[in-house]
């Protein structure tokens, strides 16, 4: 395992890191002011394991594989931009939903289930997010201990802990940015609206992207 002072240094980068907006963030973020708090939360941990499981990946030499593979990364980027952006405009065509998305009561069981979902594509469909992890988690750790897939793994978790707490802190922001919105109905479909082409937005720079 990592040495103290490796964990220092990467409980210290990962921070900085997972504070600068990206697409996570600005993902969650639209999210909550689409869909509201709860179904935010959700997507963030949906997010979150998305985002372990390119670790895992990235743990058994698959990640280096997308790294080094144009085809792989462009394929992965263009299939998760699509995607986010097919989620802006849906929240656009639907944003009267919105209204009724605020009575949770009313809220049919299997909403959690998607609102998961979702958030597990836009984590796993992120190639930048694989290319970081291959970058950087090896820097932490330690070649006298051996096992460096391993090493890398419980770095990963940490690292995607670390982001869905503070992506959850997003989220409670901009919901609570939403609610008071959501005072007056009209202010709440232009949120909806505003939620959706943050994500369109974000959809058009991923495909964009180098």
């Amino acid at each position: 395992m990592p040495t103290s002072s490796q964990w220092l240094a990467f409980l210290v980068a990962s921070i900085l890191f997972i504070q600068v907006p990206g697409p996570s963030l600005l993902f969650t973020i639209g999210r909550a002011l689409t869909v509201g708090r709860r179904d935010a939360l959700l997507s963030v941990v949906g997010n979150g394991i998305g985002v372990t499981a390119q670790v895992l990946a990235v743990a058994v030499g698959l990640g280096a594989v997308v790294a080094a593979s144009a085809t792989a990364y462009t394929a992965l980027k263009v299939c998760g931009a699509v995607y986010v952006v097919w989620l802006g405009i849906s929240a656009i065509r639907h944003r009267a939903d919105a209204r009724v998305a605020l009575e949770e009561a009313r809220r049919l069981p299997e909403a959690r289930g998607r609102a998961l979902r979702t958030g597990m594509i836009v984590g796993l469909t992120n190639p930048k997010t694989i290319v970081f992890f291959v970058a950087f988690l090896p820097q932490f750790t330690n070649e006298a201990a051996g096992r460096s897939g391993l090493q890398i793994a419980v770095l990963g978790s940490v690292f995607g802990a670390m982001a869905i707490a503070s992506d959850s802190c997003w989220a409670m922001a901009a919901s609570r940015a939403r609610d008071w919105f959501a005072r007056k109905p009209d202010r709440l479909d232009h949120l909806g609206t505003a939620g959706g082409v943050m994500m369109i937005g974000l959809g058009a720079a991923l495909v964009a992207s180098e």
